[in-house]
């Protein structure tokens, strides 16, 4: 069934358009590179049917690296038996509006013809449901907006209904409602003129919608510190929840909280002031008049004897993938893909409903989907190459976003520096160049800014950048804030955390990889003895990771515990230690203990936040690929641990090796952020 052609459906402001049919008369079929994502012909071609998902189903890994020529060991020839055809096919989640049932489908690409067909439609278990769209965010605050009750109630407190603003969230988990509903929890806040920071008034209720039914179903009241209820359960659904509360009505702030400039200058002028920006910098240019040093052709970039192959993903954002070395001549290959498989953003106010306030923003909304797109001189500086995606829409048209990942180079300071110091001695300086694949994405509030940092030496680094404006809730000026920072008058932003899964698919020096753990300790003997007389000696304990049982780890500050992807191939040993090659990976900026508790509501959803690194078998299902996600692949509303999540792959593989085999490898990563006031409004 084609798309209904009647209206365009809506799309944030991060997107660029809409493509309702395909853009040239015949596509080019298959893809130039077997991961290419869907493109927006693709996504066009493959609606059949009101969806809310639509992305590429990745071929086999083997199949893949035959195809690109990589072997699966360093040094040795591509396999015939792998060298296996490619076929292109689509996976589509889909929702039944009228039942609420829920639909995973597989399609698959005639390249003859260029025709699409489907392989298999599953209904999903009744609670599964897939991620959210950004359809459904924009049509959750109409909804609200129209709604006669919360009219009623914003008018109560000051608020016009045309000045009624909400984010929709997921509703994390409440299962005061039936499994079945396709739910969003409104977080609300007023808006006094086009452009004014609606965080600055936040209300004091949040509606509960059925985005099937398109209505609001139910209304929280949250409670306040020292009136909070005696139990932070929440009240039964027949029970009165402003009663229930214990708390009276709280009008939302009316000062203006600008972060606009020409708003912020306004709000002064109003208040006989005077602001103006500080004086600006000098000029900064950065020029490469003999234009950049990467090769792009289509989504495959060659840098610094580097080779990758770039994707735009709806789900992860950015998908890094066939990452390989040359060696003198000799192809490397090193790292399958890496990407930012889920993350979670537990807040810690425990009244009523705030404990709801978890957001999977990978596995919920997709970073892709909420991705920017980016400018030059501001987003990126320098010389850019743009790559651009697309998603699709509930109606089949495909949402394009241009120069949705950023390309460039730039100077990362000293590489390495000597000075013999003796008189007449020799100084040396290099300095470092590296290569930055980078996206910026908006979930609601908060941006969220990834870096993928490849150096001239080797090594990887993935930078994240928390931006935005805090999520916060109104106040009274006499109530205590034991789990919050009061930044502004009557503004609280509750404490929280954000815990990334950072998705480590390795083939160093091949497919057959083993995880080594080393800590860092003193010598046992004390002062004194005779093989530690001075005292001064400690030395590292190694610990090879051999069964899936062991593939929970945490942290140790104390050992300065550090982990090493190695090689298990034979022929692969470092000349100088006779060691296998190997990747370390290193989070010691980023580890943080996971605060919530383990059996708690958030502390079940996220299990993989609990230990800082993860190693699974990696194991491809004809259907479904592989191994993806750590909290699971239908991620909102799920309620417990999922089954096909990081903890219960360790659970399920038992004593199964994971030593020299095909491994995954998940880091988690994060920070606690306290808020200060410093960081309001932005």
């Amino acid at each position: 069934m084609a798309p209904n052609d009647s209206e365009t459906p809506p799309v944030p402001s991060t997107a660029s358009g809409v493509q309702r049919a395909p853009a040239t008369p015949k596509p080019t079929f298959p893809p130039a590179h077997p991961l290419d994502p869907l493109s927006p012909d693709e996504i066009v071609a493959v609606s059949a049917v009101r969806f809310l998902t639509n992305y590429l189903l990745p071929p086999p890994k083997r199949a893949v690296l035959a195809h690109l020529g990589i072997p699966l060991a360093t040094g040795e020839p591509v396999r015939d038996a792998d060298r296996v055809p490619i076929v292109r096919k689509a996976e589509v989640d889909l929702i039944d509006v009228i039942s609420g049932d829920a639909y995973n489908t597989i399609v698959v690409l005639d390249s003859t013809k260029g025709t699409w067909s489907v392989e298999s439609l599953l209904k999903l278990p009744e609670g599964t449901q897939p991620q959210i769209s950004p359809e459904e965010l924009l049509a959750c605050e109409e909804i609200v907006k129209k709604d006669a009750r919360v009219q009623a109630l914003a008018r109560e407190v000051g608020v016009e209904p045309h000045q009624i603003f909400a984010d929709g969230w997921s509703i994390g988990y409440d299962d005061r409602f039936s499994a079945s509903l396709r739910l969003q929890q409104a977080l609300l806040f007023a808006r006094f003129s086009e452009h004014d920071n609606l965080y600055a008034h936040p209300l004091d209720f949040v509606p509960i919608v059925d985005m099937n039914a398109a209505k609001v179903i139910h209304i929280d009241f949250p409670g306040a510190y020292p009136d909070v209820p005696a139990s932070t359960e929440p009240p039964p659904l027949d029970k009165d929840a402003l009663a229930h509360a214990q708390r009276p009505r709280v009008p939302p702030p009316r000062a203006p909280q600008q972060y606009l400039p020409d708003l912020i200058a306004e709000a002064a002028k109003k208040d006989g002031k005077e602001w103006k920006q500080r004086e600006a910098p000098k000029p900064l240019h950065v020029v490469q008049p003999e234009g950049v040093s990467f090769k792009m052709d289509g989504n495959v970039l060659e840098w610094q004897k580097w080779k990758m192959h770039i994707a735009f993903s709806h789900r992860e954002g950015i998908a890094i993938s066939t990452i390989t070395y040359d060696d003198d001549g000799v192809l490397r290959p090193l790292f399958y893909r890496l990407s930012i498989a889920e993350m979670v953003v537990p807040y810690g106010a425990p009244e009523h409903p705030h404990p709801r306030k978890f957001a999977f923003d990978t596995g919920e909304y997709g970073m892709g989907t909420m991705a920017n797109e980016l400018s030059l001189g501001c987003d990126c500086l320098g010389q850019i190459h743009y790559l651009s995606g697309a998603y699709t829409a509930n109606d089949g048209s495909a949402v394009v976003i241009k120069n949705v990942i950023c390309i460039h180079e730039e100077d990362a300071g000293l590489l390495w520096k000597h000075t013999d110091y003796r008189v007449g001695g020799r100084s040396h300086s290099v300095r470092s160049r590296r290569l930055v694949v980078s996206m910026v994405c908006t979930l609601a509030n908060y941006e969220y800014v990834w870096n993928y940092f490849f150096y001239q030496d080797g090594s990887i680094e993935l930078e994240i950048r928390l931006s935005g404006i805090l999520q916060v809730y109104v106040a009274r000026a006499d109530e205590p804030t034991p789990y919050a920072t009061r930044v502004a008058p009557g503004i609280n932003a509750h404490f929280h955390q954000h815990l990334f899964s950072f998705r480590i698919d390795p083939m160093i020096d091949g497919l057959a990889n083993t995880v080594v753990e080393t800590d860092v300790r003193p010598a046992p003997a004390p002062h004194g003895a005779p093989d530690n007389f001075a005292g001064n000696a400690f030395g590292v304990h190694e610990r090879v990771l051999r069964r899936a049982s062991e593939g929970a780890r945490a942290w140790d500050a104390a050992a300065d515990r550090r982990w090493r992807i190695a090689s298990a191939s034979p022929g692969r040993k470092h000349g100088a230690t006779g060691q296998a090659t190997a990747y370390a990976v290193g989070v010691k900026g980023g580890a943080v203990p996971f605060l919530p508790r383990a059996e708690g509501w958030v502390g079940r959803r996220a299990t993989f936040a609990h230990r800082t690194l993860w190693v699974v078998r990696e194991r491809e299902d004809a259907r479904a690929g592989g191994r993806m996600w750590p909290a699971g692949k239908f991620v909102p509303q799920a309620r417990g641990e999922p089954a096909d999540s990081v903890a219960a792959w360790v659970r399920a593989d038992g004593e199964a090796s994971i030593e020299g085999e095909d491994v995954l490898v998940y880091a988690t990563v994060g920070t606690t952020h306290i808020p200060r006031p410093e960081d309001w409004p932005v």
